[in-house]
C-alpha cells in the first residue's frame, strides 16, 4: 500500500468521522449522518480525481467504502452526543493536513503544473467540511473563521517549494501535511482571521 494511498484512506476515514459526529449532533437520522459522512469524506478527492481526470475514489477503492462504514458504526455505537469540541478540532486539523498531503502529492505524481498541484490540494482538502456544514445547515467554518483554506494552501505551497529546491516527494508530502497542521493549530490557538469586509 503506497503513501498516497494511506493518505487518503486516513483523510476519507477522519472526514466521515467528524462528518457522522457533527451530523448527529444535529440530530440527523442514521441515513442522514451516513449521508453527511459520505459527502464530507470523498468529496474533495472525488472533485481532485475528475479534474485530473481520474475515476472518483468512492468507486474504485473498496477501502473507501469500509473507512466510511467504520466511522459511521463508530458513531452510532457512541451514542452520548457531544458538542463539537477540542477533540473534533484536533481531528478535522488532522484531516485537513492529511487531505491536502494527498493533493499535492497525486497532482504532482500527475506531472500537473505547480499551480494546478496547490489548487487541487486545496481542493482536496476544503470541499468535504463545506458541504457538511452545508448539509448540516450550518454556517460553513470555512468561510468566517480558522483560517481552513489558508493553511491547506500553506501546506500546498510548502510542497511545491519543497519540490523546486529537489526535496524527495515523500519527505515534501509529510512536511507539507505538518504545515498545514500546525498553521491551523496556530489560527485557532491564538484566534486568527482573515480580516472581514466591514
Amino acid at each position: 500500500m503506497s503513501l498516497l494511498h494511506i493518505l487518503d484512506l486516513l483523510s476519507v476515514f477522519v472526514f466521515a468521522l467528524v462528518g457522522a459526529r457533527v451530523a448527529a449532533d444535529r440530530g440527523l437520522d442514521y441515513g442522514g449522518i451516513a449521508l453527511v459522512a459520505i459527502a464530507a469524506s470523498v468529496s474533495g478527492g472525488t472533485l481532485r480525481n475528475i479534474f485530473l481526470g481520474l475515476k472518483p475514489i468512492l468507486i474504485t477503492d473498496p477501502w473507501v467504502i469500509t473507512s466510511i462504514v467504520a466511522a459511521v458504526a463508530i458513531t452510532l455505537s457512541v451514542r452520548r452526543v457531544t458538542r463539537i469540541g477540542k477533540t473534533l478540532l484536533i481531528m478535522d486539523t488532522l484531516g485537513l493536513a492529511i487531505a491536502t498531503a494527498s493533493g499535492v502529492q497525486l497532482a504532482h505524481n500527475l506531472n500537473s503544473p505547480w499551480f494546478a498541484t496547490i489548487i487541487l490540494g486545496v481542493i482536496t482538502a476544503i470541499t468535504g467540511g463545506l458541504l457538511r456544514d452545508l448539509l448540516c445547515q450550518l454556517e460553513p467554518v470555512l468561510l468566517h473563521r480558522e483560517t481552513i483554506a489558508t493553511s491547506s494552501l500553506c501546506g500546498a505551497v510548502a510542497f511545491v517549494i519543497l519540490i523546486e529546491f529537489g526535496v524527495l516527494v515523500t519527505a515534501a508530502t509529510i512536511i507539507a501535511g505538518v504545515v498545514v497542521a500546525v498553521a491551523r493549530a496556530l489560527s485557532i490557538h491564538f484566534d486568527l482571521n482573515l480580516p472581514k469586509f466591514k
